[in-house]
C-alpha cells in the first residue's frame, strides 16, 4: 500500500521531463520485445539506477567493508560464513529506505549497529545519467545516498550530488528517486534474500506461492489498491443516498414556501396566467401530435437507408474471404506435414547414431582413467622403492646373512601369493562386472514389460467400462449417454414438477431424434455426433437451474452441453435457404425429431438443412468437389462417416460404430467382450513374461552378490599378504637388505611407467577424436530436432488457424441467416410505422378545429402538456388558498429565498457528486478488465519461460495458475520421472528444488523491470552440475539483458566462471572467527 501512495504522489509533484517514461502495469502492455514494455527507452538502460558502489560502516558485525566497486552488469561477491555478504544486501536495502523487516534480519534498526558503537553508516552511489536522469542538473552523473542509523533505531538520511554536497535530507525525495530509477526495495524479484528463498523453497502452499508471484509483479499491490477505491466509493454512495434523504425533505420545505411566496401575487394575475395557459395547452396538444407525426415520418426515413442491403452484401463478401482462408491454411497444413515426415528418418537415424557414438566415448574414457589411475600406482611405487634403497645405502649396521637370507626367501613366497591372489581379484572384478551389465539389460527388459503392461492395463479398463455402459443400457437406453443420465433425467421432472423451470429442458438431443433410414445411421451420427448428449433451455434462468441438477451427477469437466434457445412450436422455414437435392437428401429430411425445438437448435447450431448426406464416398466427392457444390450446400457426409467439403475431405481412422441412434447393442457387447478377452490373455502372456524376468533378476542379483562377497575375502586375504610383505620390509636397521634386488624392481617398476604413459597418451588421443566425432553427430541432431519442433508448432499454428477460419465461416453463416430474416422483419416495421402516420394525420385535424375554438390565433408551445396540466391545477388550489387567507409577506420573502438557496445548493452537490461517481465506476471497471488482461498476460510469459529453464536441465515440469482459487502449482519432474504422475517439489533434492526456484525467479525476472537484482546464496543446496546449469542460466540472461545490472552472493568458488569484462567477482576476506562469533552472540541477544 506505501509503495502504491509513493507512486500516486511522485506522479502529481513529477516534471515534465517524466512523461517518457513506461506506462504503469495497470495501464496496458504489449509485446514482450516491444521497446514500450520497458521502463525506460534503450538509450537509458545502464545509464540510471544501477549501483555504483556500497559502502558499511559499524554495520551488524563489520567495523569496515568497503567500499565496493560494483561492474554495470555482473557482479559476484563471494567469502565464506561470516566475511559479510548477507550484510551487504542488508545494508542496501537499508540504505535505500526499506524497514527492517523486509531484510529478515531483525525487527528494529537498532540491531543493526555493531556492538559497542554509537552509529552504523550506510552509503549507496546510484548512477543518474543519460536523457532520463532524474534531476541531472542538480545531482548530476551520481546521486549519493547516506544513511547513518543511531543506536536507538533512528535513521537519518543524507541525499547528495555528485560532488557531496547535501541536496536533500527528506524521505519524500529518496522515495521519488526510487520511482522514478523503477528501484521497488520490498520487491522479492528485485532483491532476493536467504530467508525468502528458504521460505519459498520449502513452502507446501500454493497460495503462498500464489502470493509470491503477485507481490513479485506489483499485481497484489494494484489489487489492494483497486479494493480500497471500492471501498470508498460505496461509502460515498451510501452518503449520497442519505444526502438524497435529506434534500427530498430541503426540497418539500422549498416548494411550501415556493408556493406561499408565489401566492402573493394578485388574482388577477393569477387568473390572467390560468387563461393563457389553458390557450397554450390547446395549442400543446396540437404541436405534440404534430411532432409525434415528424417524428414517425424521420423513423421512416431513417428506417428506409438501405443499410440492411449493405450489411448483406458485406455478410456475403466475408463468407467468401473466410472459406478462402481456410482453404490457404490447409495447403500450407498439407506442406508442413509433408516436411516433417520427411525429417522423421533423418532424427531416428542421428538419435541412434548418438546413441552409440556417446556409448563408445563413456568406454573410453573408462579405459583412459584405468591408465591414468594405474600409472599413478606405480609412480608411487617407484618413490616408495627409492626412499628404501637410499635409506639401505646409508645404514651403518650389518645384518647377519642367514637372517637375510630368511626373509628374502619368504619375501618371495610371500610376492607369488600376492601375484595368485591378484589374478584372481583381476578375474573376479571382471566377472562382476559382466553380471553388472547383464542384471542392466535385465532390468531395462523389465521397465519395458511394465510399461507396455501398464498400456494394456489401461486399454482393458476402457473396454470394460464400455461394456457395462453397454450392460446397463439393456435396462435403460439412457445410459448410453452417461451412466447418471436416468438418474437426471429423473431429477428434471422432479424439478418441472416443483415449477422450478419456464419450460422443462429436453434432451439428451441423441434420445429425441431417430434415423428414417437405418443405413444412413452412421453418416447422421459422424455429423451430429458433439450434440448426443446437449440439452435445450428456453432461458438462461433455466439453464442456471439446469447446471445445478447436473453438478451431483456429472464432473464439470464431463457435463452435457447446454444450449439456450426460444422454445417455439413450429419448425422453421428453411425454404429457400436448405439444399433441395433430387438424388440425395439433407440431414433434416433424414432424422425425426420428437419436438420442433429439437429441430430448431439442430438449424442455428450445426446448419444441418445445408448438409447433404449421399451413400457412396467416390460419389460424394464428384457431387461436392469435382462439379459444381449444389446450392446452399457446405458440407456432406457418406453412409461410412466420411465428411466431405468443397476443396477437402476427412475419414474416420477406423470404423465407425453406431453409439447414440440405434444399432445393434449386443453385437457391440460382443464385440467389446472380445477385445476385452484379447487383451485379458495378452495382459496373462505379460505378466507370464514379466515374472520370469523378475525372478531371472533376483537369481543375477543373487550371483552378483555372492561374486560381491568373494572379492572382498580375495582382498583381504590381498591386505593382509601386503602387511605381512611391508612388515619384512619394515624391519629394524639391523637386518640387512639385498640392495641389488630392489634396483632390480625399481627398474621393473621404471619399465612399466614408461609402457604405461605410452598407453596413457594413446588412450587420452583416442578419446579426443572419439569426443570431435560425438560433439559433430549432437550438433546435427539438435539441428534436426530444432527444425521438428519449429515444424511442430508450425503444426499446432496451423491448426489453430484452421479452426479458427472454420469456426468463423460458421457464425458467419450464422449471421448472413439472422440479417435475412431481420430484413424481412424490418420491412414488416416500416409498413405499420405507415399505417400509424395516416391515423395520426387524421387524429391531428379534430385538434386544430378545437384549438382555433379556444383561440384562434396560434399559440407558441415551449412546455409539455403535462407541465402545463400540472401548472394549471396548482394555479387554481393557489388562487383559491389566496382567497382564503394570507401571510406575512415580508417573513414568507425571508424563508422562500433561505430555502431556495438550500436547495440548490445541496442539488448542486449532489449532482457533481453523482457525476463523479459514475465516472469513477467507468474507470474502474476499465482498469478491472485491464488488470485481468495484465495478469492473464504475466502468468503465461512466466509459464512460458519457466518451461524453457527447465529444460536446461532436461526435467519437464508445468506452471498452473488458478486466479480464481488464488493458487499457483509448480510440478517439476527430474530427468528418468518423465512419466511419473506425482511431481512436486516437495518429491525433489535440494539441489533440484534450488535449481528450479532459480528458474521461477528467472521466469519473473523476464516479466519485470528493475534496473538491478539481487539473489542471495542462490546455490547453497545445490550440486556441482546443477549449480553449473543454474550459473549457465544466470549469465546467459545477464548477456541477453547486458544492460542491467547483476548482484549474485554464494559461499561457494567462482573458478569455473569464464573471464569476461562483464563479470567482476568480489572476493570477501575471511572473517576473524573468535570476534565475529561474539559479535553475533551479543547481535543475537
Amino acid at each position: 500500500m506505501a509503495m502504491n501512495k509513493r507512486k500516486l504522489k511522485t506522479q502529481t509533484e513529477a516534471k515534465a521531463n517524466k512523461s517518457k517514461r513506461c506506462l504503469a502495469p495497470d495501464e496496458g502492455f504489449k509485446d514482450e520485445d516491444s521497446l514500450e514494455d520497458h521502463p525506460f527507452s534503450t538509450s537509458s538502460l545502464g545509464d540510471i539506477g544501477v549501483i555504483e558502489s556500497i559502502t558499511l560502516k559499524n554495520f551488524m558485525c563489520h567495523q569496515n567493508l568497503g567500499p565496493f566497486q560494483f561492474g554495470p552488469n555482473v557482479n559476484f561477491i563471494v567469502g565464506n560464513n561470516g566475511s559479510g555478504k548477507s550484510a551487504i544486501l542488508t545494508a542496501l536495502i537499508v540504505g535505500l529506505g526499506g524497514k527492517a523487516t523486509m531484510t529478515n534480519r531483525g525487527v528494529s534498526l537498532k540491531g543493526f549497529v555493531k556492538n559497542g558503537e554509537g552509529h552504523a553508516d550506510v552509503t549507496v552511489k546510484l548512477r543518474n545519467r543519460g536523457m532520463d536522469a532524474y534531476k541531472g542538473d542538480v545531482y548530476g552523473d551520481c546521486i549519493i545516498v547516506e544513511q547513518r542509523i543511531t543506536s536507538d533505531g533512528c535513521r537519518l538520511c543524507k541525499i547528495k550530488n555528485k560532488s557531496g554536497q547535501i541536496i536533500s535530507n527528506k524521505k519524500e525525495e529518496l522515495m521519488s528517486i526510487l520511482d522514478h530509477f523503477n528501484i521497488q526495495v520490498d520487491n522479492p524479484v528485485s532483491i532476493l534474500n536467504q530467508e525468502m528463498s528458504k521460505q519459498f523453497l520449502h513452502s507446501k502452499s500454493e497460495a503462498d506461492k500464489y502470493k509470491f508471484f503477485m507481490k513479485a509483479t506489483l499485481l497484489e499491490q494494484m489489487r489492494r489498491d483497486y479494493i480500497h477505491i471500492k471501498q470508498t466509493e460505496e461509502v460515498t454512495r451510501d452518503q449520497v443516498e442519505r444526502q438524497e434523504e435529506c434534500l427530498k425533505d430541503l426540497r418539500q420545505d422549498y416548494m411550501l414556501k415556493k408556493e406561499r411566496y408565489e401566492s402573493l401575487a394578485s388574482l388577477d394575475e393569477m387568473t390572467k396566467t390560468l387563461e393563457g395557459l389553458q390557450r397554450k395547452m390547446a395549442w400543446c396538444l396540437v404541436r405534440e401530435k404534430e411532432c409525434q407525426i415528424e417524428q414517425l415520418k424521420e423513423q421512416i426515413e431513417k428506417e428506409v437507408d438501405g443499410k440492411f442491403e449493405e450489411k448483406l452484401l458485406l455478410c456475403q463478401s466475408k463468407v467468401t474471404q473466410a472459406m478462402n482462408k481456410v482453404n490457404d491454411i490447409q495447403k500450407k497444413l498439407e506442406k508442413v506435414r509433408e516436411e516433417d515426415r520427411s525429417l522423421a528418418g533423418e532424427y531416428q537415424r542421428l538419435k541412434e547414431e548418438l546413441k552409440a557414438k556417446s556409448k563408445e566415448q563413456k568406454g573410453q574414457e573408462v579405459v583412459y582413467f584405468r591408465a591414468e589411475n594405474k600409472l599413478k600406482q606405480l609412480e608411487k611405487e617407484q618413490c616408495l622403492l627409492s626412499e628404501r634403497i637410499h635409506k639401505i645405502r646409508h645404514n651403518e649396521s650389518q645384518n647377519k646373512e642367514v637372517e637375510r637370507v630368511k626373509r628374502l626367501k619368504k619375501m618371495g613366497a610371500l610376492k607369488k601369493l600376492l601375484e595368485k591372489h591378484e589374478t584372481q581379484a583381476a578375474e573376479l572384478n571382471q566377472e562382476l562386472k559382466d553380471k553388472q551389465q547383464a542384471l542392466f539389460k535385465g532390468r531395462e527388459e523389465f521397465d519395458k514389460l511394465s510399461m507396455e503392461e501398464k498400456n494394456i492395463k489401461v486399454a482393458l479398463e476402457a473396454k470394460l467400462k464400455r461394456k457395462n455402459q453397454l450392460l446397463a443400457s439393456r435396462s435403460n437406453r439412457l445410459r448410453i449417454f452417461g451412466e447418471r443420465m436416468p438418474e437426471l433425467i429423473e431429477s428434471i421432472n422432479k424439478a418441472h414438477a416443483q415449477g422450478r423451470f419456464t419450460h422443462k429442458p429436453l434432451g439428451p438431443i441423441g434420445a429425441c431424434i431417430s434415423v428414417k433410414d437405418p443405413g444412413l445411421t452412421v453418416a447422421v451420427e459422424s455429423c451430429l455426433r458433439g450434440f448426443m448428449k446437449t440439452f435445450c433451455c428456453d432461458n438462461y434462468r433455466d439453464e442456471k437451474v439446469l447446471e445445478e441438477l447436473m453438478a451431483p451427477h456429472f464432473q464439470r469437466s464431463s457435463r452435457p452441453q447446454i444450449i439456450v434457445c426460444r422454445f417455439t412450436e413450429k419448425v422453421y422455414n428453411v425454404q429457400g435457404r436448405g439444399v433441395n437435392h433430387p438424388d440425395f437428401p439433407s440431414v433434416l429430411d433424414t432424422i425425426t425429431c420428437t419436438s420442433p425445438v429439437i429441430t430448431n437448435c439442430l438449424i442455428d447450431m450445426r446448419g444441418i438443412e445445408c448438409i447433404l448426406i449421399i451413400k457412396d464416398t467416390a460419389v460424394a466427392r464428384r457431387v461436392m468437389m469435382h462439379n459444381r457444390p449444389p446450392r446452399n450446400c457446405r458440407e456432406a457426409f457418406t453412409a461410412e462417416g466420411d465428411q466431405v467439403y468443397t476443396n477437402r475431405s476427412y475419414a474416420p481412422d477406423k470404423n465407425v460404430l453406431i453409439k447414440y441412434l440405434g444399432g445393434d447393442p449386443e453385437a457391440e457387447i460382443r464385440l467389446v467382450e472380445s477385445e476385452v478377452e484379447n487383451h485379458r490373455a495378452q495382459l496373462s502372456r505379460f505378466q507370464l513374461h514379466l515374472n520370469s524376468v523378475k525372478q531371472d533378476i533376483q537369481a543375477m542379483e543373487d550371483k552378483m552378490n555372492s561374486v560381491i562377497i568373494t572379492c572382498k575375502k580375495n582382498q583381504a586375504s590381498v591386505n593382509q599378504v601386503k602387511a605381512s610383505i611391508s612388515e619384512l620390509e619394515n624391519i629394524e636397521e639391523s637386518q640387512v637388505e639385498d640392495i641389488s634386488t630392489l634396483e632390480e624392481d625399481a627398474q621393473e617398476i621404471q619399465q612399466k611407467i614408461d609402457l604405461e604413459r605410452q598407453n596413457v597418451e594413446k588412450t587420452k588421443t583416442e578419446l579426443d577424436k572419439q569426443q570431435e566425432g560425438l560433439t559433430d553427430v549432437d550438433q546435427k541432431f539438435q539441428n534436426v530436432r530444432n527444425k521438428i519442433e519449429q515444424l511442430t508448432d508450425d503444426t499446432d499454428q496451423l491448426k489453430e488457424e484452421q479452426v479458427k477460419g472454420e469456426a468463423e465461416c460458421s457464425k458467419l453463416d450464422q449471421t448472413l441467416k439472422i440479417l435475412e430474416k431481420k430484413a424481412r422483419t424490418h420491412e414488416e416495421n416500416i409498413q405499420s410505422i405507415r399505417n400509424e402516420l395516416t391515423a395520426k394525420e387524421e387524429e391531428i385535424q379534430e385538434f386544430i378545429e378545437k384549438a382555433k375554438k379556444i383561440c384562434p390565433e396560434r399559440q407558441s408551445a415551449d412546455r409539455s402538456t403535462k407541465s402545463l396540466d400540472t401548472e394549471i391545477t396548482r394555479l387554481r388550489q393557489k388562487i383559491t388558498a389566496q382567497e382564503q387567507s394570507h401571510g406575512d409577506k415580508e417573513k414568507v420573502i425571508r424563508d422562500y429565498a433561505e430555502a431556495h438557496e438550500n436547495y440548490r445548493s445541496k442539488s448542486n452537490q449532489l449532482r457533481d457528486l453523482k457525476k463523479f461517481i459514475d465516472c469513477l465506476d467507468n474507470i474502474m471497471t476499465d482498469r478491472q478488465a485491464r488488470y485481468k488482461t495484465l495478469r492473464r498476460s504475466l502468468s503465461v510469459r512466466c509459464k512460458l519461460y519457466f518451461n524453457n529453464f527447465l529444460i536446461k536441465l532436461q526435467c519437464c515440469g508445468s506452471m498452473k495458475f488458478d486466479h480464481n482459487n488464488e493458487t499457483l502449482s509448480i510440478s517439476v519432474k527430474p530427468p528418468g520421472q518423465e512419466n511419473d504422475t506425482v511431481s512436486d517439489m516437495r518429491s525433489l533434492s535440494g539441489g533440484e528444488r534450488s535449481f528450479s526456484t532459480v528458474c521461477f525467479i528467472l521466469s519473473l525476472w523476464e516479466i519485470t523491470e528493475s534496473p538491478f537484482r539481487c539473489l542471495d546464496e542462490f546455490d547453497v543446496y545445490m550440486d556441482m552440475h546443477n549449480r553449473r546449469i543454474s550459473l549457465d542460466l544466470l549469465l546467459e540472461l545477464s548477456e541477453r539483458q547486458h544492460l542491467r545490472q547483476f548482484v549474485f552472493i554464494t559461499p561457494q568458488t567462482t573458478c569455473n566462471l569464464p573471464k569476461s569484462d562483464h563479470i567482476k567477482i568480489h572476493q570477501l576476506e575471511d572473517p576473524e572467527r573468535g570476534g565475529i562469533q561474539e559479535e553475533e552472540a551479543s547481535h543475537r541477544r
